[in-house]
């Protein structure tokens, strides 16, 4: 084999190994967001931003937040989790899945009744006296109330107004609140229950009503750090800076901590 052949190959290996570490060392600097549905719009924001000023790369997955929380138990690759309750954190606190120390209150939000955006349902009185079966006939639906904290805060709700015995059989229960969005949306239900901010963002819906903080529990949203890694621990530090702050306010969410 000739001296230049032989210089090719160990070229062409060294030049291999490089490119393998600069590709580890990519993925080492990655962040991956697990991010209840509600956040969708507000984190593609922030991780654009994010992004731009470090170059680390965020990737993202948004559900239900029961649903990322039995991902995470699983071993799935999270470095950050944002809850739409405490009860998903706390689920994965009490499995020591949270860095110790590394858990704060975020975010807060409003829970509201929603109708299509043509619907002949205005305003709907939030009130015990009023009977909802004789305001609408139709589905209504919300997450699923025995585990997506919309649909959890929203039983809570309608239970508090005396509204749920009589609407039980109505309900379309969906695996996260966009759905439940989306449906009302189509006209698929009549009604539906969200998030201030959700509505916020569909031009096909209307606010027919906004449930008294007092009928339900706090809605706070939970952020924990998963893995202290430097990257994890940058984007956790971010979403809790003047810039993230003005942005979950442009959606419509509470900030509920001074910004660091």
């Amino acid at each position: 084999m000739s001296t230049h052949h032989t210089k090719k190959i160990i070229i062409s290996m060294l030049f291999s190994c490089i490119v393998g570490f600069a590709i580890q060392a990519h993925a080492a600097n990655d962040v991956t967001v697990y991010a209840a549905a509600s956040l969708t719009n507000a984190i593609t924001d922030l991780e654009k931003a994010f992004e731009k000023q470090t170059k680390i790369e965020v990737k993202t997955s948004y559900a239900g937040s029961s649903t990322l929380a039995k991902q995470i138990e699983a071993s799935a690759p999270a470095d950050v989790f944002i809850s739409a309750d405490e009860q998903w954190m706390n689920y994965l606190q009490n499995k020591k899945l949270i860095v110790s120390n590394q858990r704060i209150n975020l975010l807060g939000n409003k829970l509201v009744l929603i109708a299509p955006k043509n619907s002949t349902i205005n305003t709907i009185k939030m009130d015990k006296n009023v009977d909802p079966s004789t305001v609408f006939q139709g589905k209504w639906c919300t997450g699923d109330t025995k585990s997506v904290p919309v649909g959890k805060y929203g039983k809570q709700a309608l239970t508090s107004l005396g509204w749920w015995q009589k609407l039980q059989p109505k309900l379309v229960e969906t695996e996260d609140v966009r759905a439940a969005l989306n449906f009302v949306a189509r006209g698929e239900c009549q009604l539906g229950i969200v998030y201030a901010t959700d509505a916020a963002i569909s031009k096909d819906v209307k606010i027919v009503g906004v449930f008294p903080e007092n009928t339900h529990a706090p809605i706070i949203y939970p952020l924990g750090l998963i893995k202290n890694n430097p990257s994890a621990v940058k984007f956790y530090q971010f979403l809790q800076t003047k810039q993230a702050n003005t942005v979950f306010k442009q959606y419509g969410f509470t900030v509920l901590l001074p910004a660091k």
